[in-house]
Formats: structure tokens, C-alpha cells, sequence
């Protein structure tokens, strides 16, 4: 006797086996986690160097609007920082952490280099930044993007806000980190010269800017070599404001009016003479000024000429 196994049929549809275990862990742990939008688009790329016949150096680029939820607060502020002369910080996450966090490194690798008498290394700023942010396991919103040059060439980092760090010749972070990061996967390549990697760096930002709500205005973008950096702010304005198609002005009496009523705000006004500190001192009367009186006057003490 031969017994057939009817084979089962896969399961088509939606799967809600995770449901109870979310729910579970959202009992324990005061609700659900939430995603944090990071509300930017920061990019970097490492050029030159090989058959380019140019110096090597790295290319960050950022965009420029600061949300605050759902509102935007500021149209064109900088995500660019300054840490060292040969080293700048892309900053993406909540503004004030990103803003702080690089004044403090930057104060602490200007002693670094006073104490060991030569500049700083790009490692040694990565190293500084991670161990700081590691120690506060994320609390501290700052996802940075560390590019510099230094005695040993080129150098581009990422670093999270947990403390990870990765090392890549070309990186992006921020909530259009997608739109950036296809941008370089199609178009990169090593030996890159330093008006290709400025021109790709800058369509990778407005990618960032024109697919990701959190991100938007205009591009920023530095490049660093060992010849110096130059930063570049507002290299473009692809989000001008232009020219209304019509004039929402009208002119005086287009529209009419029932009714007019012209009302004073002063019901009643009332003068009283004081004097000590403002108050009214009670039992005294005011006595009246004559004219003429005072210092010059007719009737005032003299004045020495």
C-alpha cells in the first residue's frame, strides 16, 4: 500500500507571525521603538591620486535645510564643520548635537597638535570623535562624515552615533542617503579629477534634495587637499524662488465696505502729580511752578557763567 504526501502549499499573503512578539516586547518596553530621520543629505568622496595626474584629496558635499518635524527652520544653514585646517565633519541627525560635538573635538585636536608639536591625523580626529559618541550609546545624535588630509594621504570616515566607524572612497549618511548613494554607485570610479568629483558629489546632493522631504535647498560642498581646503557655500541654488505668474496686490478700495465705526481706545484719562518714587504721597499738595521760575529764570537761583 503506497500512501501519497499531498505536497502543502506555500503560504501567499500577508505574514503576521510577528505580531504577537512585537506586541510583547512594545508592553515591556514603554511602546515601540521609532526610527529617527536624520533630516539631511551629507556625502563624501575621495579624487586624484593614480593615472588622474592630480593630488589626491576628498570631496564632502551637504545640503542646507534644518527641519523641525514637519516645519522647516532654516533654509540655508551650514552642515560643513570646521575641525582643522586640513580636516572638515559633515553632520547629519539633531543640529545642536552635530554643532557641539565638533566644537569639541576641534578644541581638543588644536591641543593635540600644540602637545605633540606637528598637526593632527585624520585617524586620530575619527578615533577622538568615536569614543566620545560611543560613550553616550547613541543618545547623542550625531552621524558625522570625516574627511581630511593629512601626512599619510587621503582619508574619508563615517561615523554612526553609536561609535561605528567605516572606512570607504566614497560614502553617504542622512535620511537621502539613498538617493545619494545611487547616484555613486552608478557613476564612481577611482582616480576620479577634481571637477568630476565636485560635479558627482553635487548631483548626488540634489538627488538627496529632490527625492528626500527631510532634505532640500541648496548644496554645499568642500574640497580638501594638501594645498588647503576651499569650501564652497551655495555652489548651487536649485531652489530659487522665482518670479510669480500673477500680482495678488490690489489697490486701495477694490473692496467694499457696509459700515464704518471709528471708536477712541482712551475711555478716560486721569493726570495726578507725584513725586518721591512714583507714588502719590498723601497730605501733600501740589504747589504751582510760576513761570519764569527755575535756574535763569526771573525768580531762580543764579547760575554761574
Amino acid at each position: 500500500m503506497t500512501v501519497q504526501i499531498q505536497p502543502q502549499e506555500e503560504a501567499v499573503g500577508f505574514d503576521f507571525s510577528n505580531y504577537a512578539r512585537n506586541q510583547f516586547l512594545g508592553q515591556h518596553m514603554n511602546g515601540l521603538p521609532k526610527a529617527t530621520s536624520t533630516g539631511t543629505t551629507i556625502v563624501g568622496l575621495k579624487f586624484g591620486g593614480g593615472d588622474s595626474g592630480e593630488e589626491e584629496g576628498v570631496c564632502l558635499g551637504a545640503d542646507t535645510r534644518a527641519t523641525a518635524g514637519d516645519i522647516v527652520a532654516d533654509k540655508n544653514c551650514e552642515k560643513i564643520h570646521y575641525l582643522t585646517p586640513m580636516i572638515r565633519c559633515c553632520g547629519a541627525g539633531t543640529a545642536a548635537d552635530t554643532e557641539f560635538v565638533t566644537n569639541l573635538i576641534s578644541s581638543n585636536l588644536e591641543l593635540h597638535a600644540l602637545s605633540q608639536g606637528r598637526p593632527v591625523r585624520v585617524v586620530t580626529a575619527m578615533t577622538m570623535l568615536k569614543q566620545y559618541l560611543f560613550r553616550y550609546q547613541g543618545h547623542v545624535g550625531a552621524h558625522l562624515v570625516l574627511g581630511g588630509v593629512d601626512s599619510t594621504g587621503s582619508h574619508l570616515f563615517t561615523i554612526h552615533a553609536h561609535g561605528s566607524t567605516d572606512k570607504l572612497p566614497y560614502v553617504t549618511m542622512g535620511s537621502g542617503s539613498l538617493a545619494a548613494m545611487a547616484v555613486f554607485e552608478s557613476a564612481y570610479k577611482p582616480y576620479l579629477k577634481r571637477e568630476e568629483a565636485v560635479a558627482l558629489v553635487a548631483r548626488a546632493i540634489r538627488a538627496g534634495i529632490f527625492n528626500d522631504l527631510g532634505s532640500g535647498s541648496n548644496v554645499d560642498v568642500s574640497i580638501i587637499t594638501k594645498a588647503g581646503c576651499e569650501t564652497l557655500r551655495n555652489y548651487e541654488m536649485p531652489n530659487e524662488r522665482g518670479v510669480k505668474s500673477r500680482n495678488y496686490k490690489f489697490r486701495r478700495g477694490t473692496t467694499a465696505w457696509v459700515k464704518e465705526n471709528i471708536r477712541s481706545l482712551i475711555v478716560k484719562e486721569d493726570v495726578k502729580i507725584t513725586s518721591g518714587a512714583g507714588k502719590e504721597q498723601p497730605g501733600i499738595e501740589p504747589h504751582p511752578v510760576p513761570v519764569g521760575a527755575g535756574p535763569g529764570g526771573e525768580e531762580g537761583m543764579d547760575v554761574d557763567s
